[in-house]
């Protein structure tokens, strides 16, 4: 590849803005890239209407299914347009046929559902790689860390369903009013109606107009993340860097070469030889000093004397190991001793490692039943003891609300126990006769103290005299519920309506009170 001859600046990017350098790309070659998309797919889609004219989701299924081979005629264009080659329409449809024979049936198979399949498409198709060469140098380059290839597949594919979805709304909005209103809508569902086939086909070729847009696009995207990669990790910006200084200092190297001529013409100085071994001479470490040439050493000397050296601190280091081994396994030396056991340290340390590897899997399957096996037993305990948990929260319930502070006025009525009489029939028989409105209102307030302060009814100022007889009846208790309305409409209809109540009410009443406030009678 000739970096210089680049159409984009070469330099490292984020995945994301190299995506957008991907649509920059494919926009400046829209109108080569589209009008080849059309060229090859537009015909086969013909022809597998033709062919499969009964069977149209069949025909889109096997379009959708050739998406890979399509996708090699846009990665050719835009590997040729990036360094200046831009080829020719004419060319690009020449050379497709070419483009299909490598790994074909790997990509329309075992490889058509990987979401990296924009990422790896130049590695196989520029680079020719195959088999493992192809995967060690997809995982050498793929970027685990944001894994932007898989998200541009995603989001790709519901920007094609977008797009498409869109198409069929406008297509929708075209229709004339006449044919819409005409328009049959229970033949559609109809599978022998003809209707439904064209309608269907119409829509597939809807899809095929939206992959004619997007599909570029998405190779484009793909091709711009696999540069980004190999710019970050092959220094392709430093390269071309480089480049550019060495042709800067072109014309400077031609002077200085010049200038290093001129230098070298003149006759250097005479060396004093002479003086130069008498120098060497007088040196007391030099290697023509007496010390050096008279010495007579033989080569066992030699080791006698480097063994004796090394036999002596700082060098002597004596270690004693001991260590179990078979009978018939032959002793080792120290040395040897101590190689093995280096040795099979790291390769025990290997081991462990490789193990560990490949049981990683394992143990996060393992975690993964752990943690659905303590979700399982915690809601197997909840729905086993359910009902003691109901009668707890139940319990919790009522002294929270047993707690709550309770009004002192109802109504206008001075309810506390503190503003009632000791003896509360006695003083309503006293004030019948003569008052009869307050002996109502005394015995009124007398029920209503002893549902909110006994019977813990959650009675409040803002409920109605309507609202108490439901509350009541939710006790359960006929002879309450029975006192509590006549009672409430006697009151009413002397609160209200100012109509006293007849004398023959009064008895009724005090027995009532009186059986409920009686030891026998639940209150």
């Amino acid at each position: 590849m000739r970096l210089s001859e680049a159409s984009v600046v070469i330099r490292p990017r984020t995945p994301w803005e190299a995506i957008d350098l991907g649509m920059l790309l494919a926009k400046q070659h829209a109108g080569l890239l589209m009008l080849s998309w059309a060229i090859i797919t537009l015909p086969l889609f013909g022809l597998l209407c033709l062919l499969l004219w009964d069977y149209p989701s069949v025909v889109v299924l096997l379009f959708w299914w050739l998406k890979p081979a399509f996708e090699r005629l846009p990665l050719y264009i835009l590997s040729n347009a990036l360094f200046g080659a831009t080829p020719s329409l004419k060319q690009a449809l020449k050379a497709w046929p070419g483009l299909l024979k490598p790994q074909l049936i790997a990509s329309l198979t075992w490889r058509r559902f990987s979401l990296s399949r924009s990422f790896a498409l130049p590695i196989q198709q520029l680079e020719g790689l195959s088999g493992d060469a192809r995967q060690q140098r997809f995982f050498n380059l793929i970027d685990r860390s944001s894994r932007t290839d898989r998200w541009l597949t995603i989001v790709g594919s519901h920007m094609e369903y977008v797009l498409y979805f869109g198409l069929l709304g406008l297509f929708y909005l075209m229709l004339p009013v006449q044919f819409e209103t005409n328009w049959q809508w229970e033949k559609l569902f109809d599978d022998s109606s003809p209707e439904w086939f064209w309608l269907e086909h119409l829509s597939n070729a809807l899809y095929v107009l939206v992959l004619i847009v997007w599909e570029p696009i998405y190779v484009a995207c793909g091709f711009t993340l696999y540069l980004n990669r190999r710019t970050s990790l092959e220094a392709w910006d430093l390269e071309l860097k480089l480049r550019q200084l060495g042709q800067r200092l072109k014309g400077v190297a031609t002077v200085l070469a010049l200038s290093l001529g001129l230098l070298l013409v003149q006759a250097p100085a005479p060396l004093m030889a002479d003086d130069s071994k008498a120098l060497l001479a007088q040196d007391a470490n030099g290697p023509k000093a007496p010390r050096l040439l008279k010495q007579e050493l033989s080569s066992e000397q030699a080791r006698q004397s480097i063994n004796q050296l090394l036999n002596q601190p700082p060098f002597e280091n004596k270690q004693s190991v001991t260590r179990w081994r078979f009978v018939d396994e032959p002793a080792k030396s120290k040395d040897e001793e101590e190689s093995d056991s280096g040795a099979d340290f790291f390769n025990g340390l290997l081991n462990l490692h490789k193990w560990l590897n490949a049981i990683n899997g394992l143990t996060l399957v393992l975690e993964v039943l752990l943690w659905s096996s303590l979700f399982g037993l915690i809601g197997w305990l909840l729905w086993r003891y359910r009902e003691w948990l109901k009668t707890f929260v139940g319990r919790v319930q009522r002294s929270t609300k047993a707690e709550r502070q309770k009004p002192e006025q109802l109504f206008g009525l001075q309810v506390s126990p503190q503003s009632l009489p000791d003896d509360v029939l006695a003083e309503v028989r006293r004030l019948w006769s003569e008052q009869p409105r307050e002996a109502l209102g005394l015995l009124y307030r007398a029920l209503l103290s002893r549902l909110l302060h006994e019977q813990h009814l959650p009675l409040s100022s803002a409920h109605t005299e309507s609202e108490v007889l439901q509350l009541v009846s939710t006790l359960n208790q006929a002879p309450l519920s029975h006192f509590t309305q006549q009672l409430t409409h006697a009151w009413q209809n002397i609160a209200y309506g100012h109509r006293p109540p007849p004398a023959e009410l009064q008895e009724p009443l005090c027995q009532a009170w009186q059986q409920l406030d009686s030891p026998g009678v639940a209150p």
